[in-house]
């Protein structure tokens, strides 16, 4: 059975918690899923986020792969317009150094508009911008002299692997699929219902039809011996995560599997957030064609003991079952 892990880094005041402890814990997760054949572990960017969502993934990154050998880590997503391109991609060579090729990146063109203020960048831009960071990236990851805004520049170091990081793409609009077709090397939509306009513009650059979405309903589980105490104890932090996501993607009605939720007893309702028993999880995966397990173990400012036993019980009472 394979799993991964994923961090935002949401600290809510009523978390009471530092964020020096919450990184500090994520960095002992990563190395406890290194340990445990953990596939993924994905961090996100957010800027000026009240909860202190994490801004900077490449150092985040940079400290877990130095405690780490064999996981794979994903930037999911960088939000390309806020970012120096030439700078950016200087950072992500070093990364992939540190890691020893360890690093895939999904680049996005964002969407909270306050973000945009605070950087100054006209929202107009994204796509311009997107195009532009990729394309760089893509020239420095070959390690060689470039052209770059009418004049030659050469990032170095080289890349640990060889043409760099995967770069794919991200997204929850028509404009943002069909240019993944052009630019990247795939595309992880927000919904699933826009992977269509990916798959259609890939088609028409005469490329083999890329299937079905790679990416199903977005869905939290997390485990507890009681699972009505879990969810007593968890869903204050789920509410956190869903209502933080939902205020910012309502400012444009954008696709997205977050909206806002008046209270715990409705947000249970949706299933989105789920605690099972380790057994009642068992079942299921083993109903799966291909078992996997996507923990957001810090979920909402999720409490780090809390974040721990739901691991725990994953290691001791989920993996040996499929072994």
């Amino acid at each position: 059975m394979h799993f991964g892990l994923r961090f935002d880094f949401r600290n809510p005041d009523f978390a009471d918690t530092s964020m020096a402890d919450r990184y500090a814990a994520a960095l002992e997760m990563a190395e406890w899923a290194d340990r445990s054949a953990c596939t993924t572990i994905a961090v996100s960017e957010h800027h000026g986020s009240p909860d202190g969502y994490l801004p900077s993934p490449i150092p985040m990154l940079a400290a877990m792969a130095a405690r780490t050998s064999d996981v794979r880590f994903m930037v999911a997503a960088l939000i390309a317009p806020f970012h120096d391109p030439l700078r950016l991609a200087e950072d992500i060579v070093v990364l992939d150094n540190l890691s020893r090729g360890r690093v895939d990146l999904i680049v996005a063109g964002g969407y909270v508009h306050e973000e945009f203020a605070m950087f100054d960048v006209p929202m107009n831009e994204r796509g311009k911008r997107v195009s532009e960071a990729v394309g760089t990236l893509r020239a420095a990851f070959t390690g060689r002299p470039f052209d770059y805004r009418g004049r030659k520049v050469h990032v170095t170091p080289a890349p640990f692997r060889p043409g760099g990081p995967t770069l794919l793409l991200g997204g929850s609009s028509e404009p943002a699929a069909r240019r993944a077709a052009h630019i990247a090397d795939g595309f992880i939509p927000s919904v699933p219902q826009v992977w269509e306009f990916y798959r259609d513009e890939v088609q028409k650059l005469g490329r083999p039809d890329p299937g079905s979405s790679p990416i199903s309903g977005n869905e939290v589980v997390a485990l507890a011996d009681d699972p009505d105490k879990g969810w007593e104890q968890m869903a204050p932090f789920f509410l956190h995560e869903t209502n933080g996501y939902g205020v910012w993607q309502a400012e444009d009605d954008i696709a997205s599997p977050y909206r806002t939720i008046a209270d715990v007893d409705e947000l249970r309702a949706t299933g989105q957030y789920r605690v099972l028993a380790p057994a009642q999880f068992v079942e299921e995966q083993r109903a799966s064609p291909f078992p996997f397990a996507y923990f957001h173990p810090l979920c909402g400012g999720m409490p780090i003991d809390l974040a721990w036993s739901s691991l725990r019980l994953f290691e001791q009472q989920v993996l040996p079952a499929f072994r």
